[in-house]
Formats: structure tokens, sequence, C-alpha cells
């Protein structure tokens, strides 16, 4: 019975006490609170009054022209120092102008009393609002300004973490404009090289358009001559001047029947696009490519009949004859379609 006795006792002893510790708990926790608004918050804002207070808006790069800097700050006593100071932390002068901004005001301030306790807090607490303002000028790549704010923030907090991220961030601003202006420079020396490539190949396509001309007048005054069958096996590289040979004997015979006839003309060629594979392997080779010339001036019908490597250049070869451009052949005073062909050398 005792023993039954004992055992309900420290059950109900137990089940009061819990109730008593969470009342503890609370109480403490209601304790802390009220110290926190009654005591230490009322203590900051104390101390952001004397340092010139926090902002209450995001800090931001003023746009207005800075107020100029004191003209006796050497000579300034504690309290007119920490009065300026005030005045730039209220028009958020963290670091800028030089000479005029709240950090190198309380940092004097220190020089002439290092225990200054009003000037190391507000060092302290607007830190992140002047880390911030020198986030700023670093995204707008004023290069030398953000260096000489960073130096001013080490000299107030050297072991500071955000210096190492400031630091770093303007490292990779200058990286990045660097690279910039690198890509444009390439990108205008390209714009140039492209041009002279141009202007070089349109004078060697007006070059040889004149050529074609005289080459097609002379025929047109030569008088006609007794020709011998031209062979049947020609090489590649004579073809062409195997067929308007045959082209003029032609005009001979036909002017010596009445009628006139005339082999067709190039007026325009166009240079073929070296393949990026074979131009990045230095690889050469050349292209015989045959077609016809049609009435219209135009190439259709454009083949290749032997490559050299093979069919490494065959389409770039096809693709520049496709854009030949040629005074047709003429026949008693009509065009008339006509074949050719060409063969192109690779060399890069």
């Amino acid at each position: 019975m005792d023993t039954r006795y004992l055992l309900d006792t420290r059950r109900r002893a137990r089940g009061a006490a819990k109730p008593l510790v969470i009342a503890i708990i609370i109480v403490l926790a209601v304790l802390v609170i009220g110290a926190w608004f009654l005591i230490i918050k009322p203590h900051q804002e104390m101390m952001l009054e004397d340092a010139g207070g926090h902002p209450t808006a995001p800090v931001s790069v003023s746009t207005s022209e800075a107020p100029a800097p004191p003209a006796n700050v050497a000579s300034m006593d504690v309290n007119q120092l920490l009065d300026e100071a005030r005045k730039a932390i209220n028009e958020q002068r963290y670091l800028a102008p030089a000479g005029n901004n709240a950090f190198e005001f309380y940092l004097r301030v220190l020089a002439k009393q290092p225990g200054n306790q009003v000037a190391a807090d507000a060092l302290r607490e607007t830190f992140p609002y002047a880390a911030t303002s020198a986030e700023q000028v670093i995204n707008a790549r004023d290069f030398n300004e953000s260096q000489r704010q960073i130096d001013l923030l080490a000299k107030a907090d050297p072991s500071n973490f955000t210096l190492t991220i400031l630091r770093s961030k303007l490292d990779a601003q200058r990286k990045l404009l660097d690279k910039q202006q690198q890509q444009l420079l390439d990108q205008q020396k390209a714009q140039q090289l492209a041009s002279q490539k141009a202007a070089t190949e349109k004078q060697a396509a007006d070059r040889l358009a004149e050529q074609q001309k005289v080459q097609a007048a002379e025929a047109a005054q030569a008088k006609p001559r007794a020709t011998r069958p031209a062979p049947e096996a020609v090489t590649q590289e004579t073809a062409p001047v195997v067929r308007q040979s045959a082209a003029v004997a032609a005009d001979g015979a036909a002017a010596a029947t009445g009628a006139t006839t005339t082999s067709a003309v190039l007026v325009k060629s166009v240079s073929p696009i070296y393949p990026p594979v074979a131009l990045r392997l230095r690889q050469t080779g050349w292209v015989v490519v045959a077609f016809t010339v049609e009435p219209n001036g135009r190439t259709s019908n454009a083949h290749v009949t032997s490559s050299l490597p093979a069919h490494v250049f065959d389409n770039a070869a096809m693709s520049a004859v496709n854009r030949y451009r040629f005074t047709p052949a003429m026949k008693s005073g009509s065009a008339v379609p006509s074949e050719s062909q060409v063969r192109i050398e690779f060399t890069p």
C-alpha cells in the first residue's frame, strides 16, 4: 500500500511540473522580446542617430553635382568632423566624392581620437551600404573610382569578407571589358579583310572580263582561215582554248556561207568558296566542270568531269560555275546555247 501511494505521488508531481516548465519558458521569451524592444533596439537607434542614421531607401548613385569639400578639413576638431560625416550620411555620400564623404570624415575622427566609439560604430553600421555603393560604381565600369572606394572600405574594416567579393567583381568587370574590346577589334579586322578580299576578287573579275572582250573582238575581226579538225583527245588544261578555236573556225565557215556565229564570252566569274575542312587541312586540288551556256547568259547542267582529290572540291566548283554569267553564243543574229568547261584550281 505504501509503495503504490509513493508512485502515485511521484506521477502527480511530474504532471504538475510540466505546466510549470512551460510557464517559465514563456516568461523568459517575453522577457527577451521586451528587452529587445525596450533596451537593445532603442540603444541601436540612438547610436544610428548619432552616426547620421541609415537610409530607408536603397542606395543609389546620385546624378546631381556633389557639394565641394570643406576648405578647412585638416583643421576641424572631432565634433566638426562628426557633423560633416552625419551630413554625408544623410545625403548618402558614403564613399564619394573623394575628400567629402562619410567614411573619410569618420576615419579622420579615429585618426584624431582612436577610441571614438561613435565613429567606429558608424563605420561598422554603414559598411554594407557603402559596399553597395561601391558595387554600383564597379557595375558602371568606373574602374579607378571603384579601386579608390574599395581601398577606402579596406581602411575602415580590412578583414571584412565583402572586400574580397568587391575585388573579384572589379577584376571580372575588367576582364569582361578587355574581352569585349578584343572581340570588337577582331570583328573590325575580319570586316577589313573581307572588304580587301572582295575588292581583290572584283579587280580579278574585271580583268578577266576585259580580256574576254578583247579576245572576242579579235576573233570577230580575224579573217576566215582553213582549219584542221581538232584532235579528239584534248587535255583538261587546254580544253577551253581548243573549244574557243573551234568556235572561231565555225564563225569563219559561217561567214563564208553568209551566216554569223560567235562563241559565248565570260563576263562575270565567281570565286569558289573554299571548303572549311580542306582549308583547315591546307588541302589543294582542282576540278574540271562542264556546263551549258544558255541563250540568257546563265549556266546550266553543270557537272564535274574530273577532279583531284575526288569529291573534295566538287560542290564548291559547281556552285561557283552556276553563278557565272556569259554573253551567249550567237548564230545568224540569235542567241543559241553552247557547251563549255572550266578548270578551277584550289590553293589555300
